[in-house]
């Protein structure tokens, strides 16, 4: 996918932080919102979440093997 490394180590990084922020962000929907919003909402998130993996994060640690963080091995 992305041939140049240091092009992928920061779509890699950025893959993260958005990760993180959603993850975040389906916490919060936890805390504040009704049982059926969250699994909403919880549902979209894994939907998003998987996606980036599949068609964004999996192709560039194919490419670049030594940029997969460990927590995703």
């Amino acid at each position: 996918m992305i041939e140049q490394k240091d092009i992928a180590r920061e779509i890699s990084q950025l893959m993260l932080d958005y990760g993180a922020k959603l993850d975040a962000s389906v916490a919060l929907a936890k805390q504040k919102c009704s049982p059926e919003e969250f699994a909403m909402y919880r549902k979209a998130v894994g939907k998003i979440m998987g996606y980036m993996l599949s068609e964004v994060m999996n192709p560039i640690y194919q490419r670049h093997p030594d940029l997969k963080p460990k927590e995703l091995s």
